[in-house]
């Protein structure tokens, strides 16, 4: 625990920390929170998985000043499922100094945010969308921000909100910090900086890769009449312990959920057409590992920390490498392994080609036919759960031309011949910085944290 004392931090935070099992500081931690704590405007560069987070969390709640009642942090994000994120981490720390934290985002009932808003917090997190919404309705007032935070800004803007945080910006105080994340820094977004922020100071936080460490990925050719068999037969060989599947549309990421569950997976989806509650039961789901797959399109899953994602698989591929970096950052997360799978049928080689290009690597190529008959192949599912068991770790994506390998499933059964009423198995992902204990025979082993 020395090194977040030694960054200024005290003491009542420190063990808020420790209960959590967050017991020394990241790389990010390390160079931002002496920064943002002297009062310098910041401007860090870090991949997912970093903890960020707490890297601005942190000096935030050294700073806030309880016997001020007005809003004095405003951390604005680009996705309703990052806001809650971000809230719950503060929830967990801000009792031990005493600060009131309220999240506002879309699909809320904007009344009841109102009402809460009648006694205002020492920090808000909002997306763009709603914060604008409580503005214009003057319900919300931010004249009083001391320090305000645009995480995953390169998101942000991407998603086309760069006239709504300007106009955010535009409301708070000439004088007060300004703190920046992000996984890349476009363009667009050091322009943003330039005209926002003053001498920012400039952290990096970079692998040997401009992609994380410890993701083992993979480029699958294949062609769209051949993904889902090759999808369904992956899971099979490697058995995730949970995996998140991307695709391009609403449409395809709920015909791909349905496609998964009359094969016996454990999935479900996750996009914009969904309600709040439905989304909230969702990633519950999902986080207590009662869902192995979850389908999902990129706006719904943008900024998603959820411990334990072993695999992702790009069922369509991204559009840009920047894209492509957010995808695979679900998984390897805060020092575990993880693996990136990418489908590339015929006319993605020129996009393939362009990531490759932004990543500084070439992907390792396979073909569908290492894992699938393709004189066989189905266009539909025909018969129930072709997936065998669940737990085979990231670090276990070696080449074995598709062929399962003979073991036990959690309920003391050959994994080959699964029927329509098997359960899959679960183990620890590998790299639990808290060792979780494996789940053969759990229906919901827990996984450790680390700090976000």
């Amino acid at each position: 625990m020395a090194q977040f004392s030694s960054l200024g931090i005290r003491q009542e935070l420190i063990e808020a920390l420790r209960i959590g099992g967050i017991t020394s500081a990241t790389p990010v931690q390390l160079q931002a929170i002496p920064v943002i704590l002297s009062g310098k405007d910041t401007m860090a560069q870090a991949q997912t998985g970093t903890g960020k987070t707490l890297a601005f969390v942190l000096p935030i709640l050294e700073k806030i000043q309880l016997d001020k009642p007005y809003i004095q942090a405003l951390i604005v994000t680009p996705t309703r499922e990052l806001a809650i994120q971000i809230t719950d981490e503060i929830q967990k720390l801000a009792g031990a100094v005493g600060a009131k934290v309220l999240a506002a985002y879309g699909g809320q009932d904007v009344e009841a945010q109102i009402r809460k808003l009648k006694n205002p917090p020492h920090i808000v997190v909002a997306t763009p969308g709603r914060l604008l919404d409580h503005l214009r309705r003057d319900t919300l007032r931010i004249s009083g921000v001391s320090m305000l935070v645009l995480d995953e800004a390169d998101q942000m803007l991407h998603m086309g909100f760069l006239p709504g945080v300007e106009a955010i910006i535009e409301q708070t105080p000439e004088t007060r910090q300004t703190l920046l994340f992000s996984a890349t820094l476009s363009g667009q977004v050091r322009q943003l900086a330039q005209n926002y922020m003053r001498r920012p100071q400039d952290i990096r936080i970079e692998g040997k890769q401009t992609t994380l460490e410890g993701i083992k990925q993979m480029a699958v050719d294949t062609t769209d009449r051949g993904k889902l068999a090759t999808l369904v037969k992956m899971i099979e060989v490697y058995r995730p312990y949970l995996a998140v599947v991307f695709c391009r549309t609403k449409i395809r990421a709920k015909k791909l959920t349905e496609q998964l569950v009359s094969y016996g997976i454990e999935a479900d989806e996750l996009h914009g057409d969904l309600s709040q509650a439905k989304r909230e039961q969702v990633m519950r789901r999902f986080r207590e590992a009662k869902l192995q797959v979850l389908v999902a399109t990129d706006v719904a899953a943008r900024g998603l920390d959820v411990e334990g994602v072993t695999h992702v698989f790009n069922y369509d591929i991204p559009q840009d490498a920047e894209s492509y970096i957010h995808r695979i950052g679900r998984t390897g997360r805060a020092g575990q392994e993880g693996a990136a799978v990418t489908f590339v049928s015929p006319r993605d080689r020129s996009t393939l080609q362009l990531i490759e290009k932004g990543i500084h690597m070439m992907l390792k190529r396979r073909s569908m036919s290492e894992f699938i008959d393709v004189k066989e192949m189905p266009s539909e599912p025909s018969e129930k759960v072709k997936a065998g068991p669940r737990g085979r770790s990231a670090g276990s994506m070696k080449k074995d031309g598709g062929k399962s390998r003979s073991g036990r499933s959690d309920r003391g059964g050959s994994r080959r011949g699964a029927t329509k009423d098997s359960k899959p198995g679960r183990n620890a992902p590998k790299g639990n910085p808290r060792g979780a204990k494996s789940a053969e025979g759990s229906k919901t082993g827990r996984r450790g944290r680390s700090s976000r």
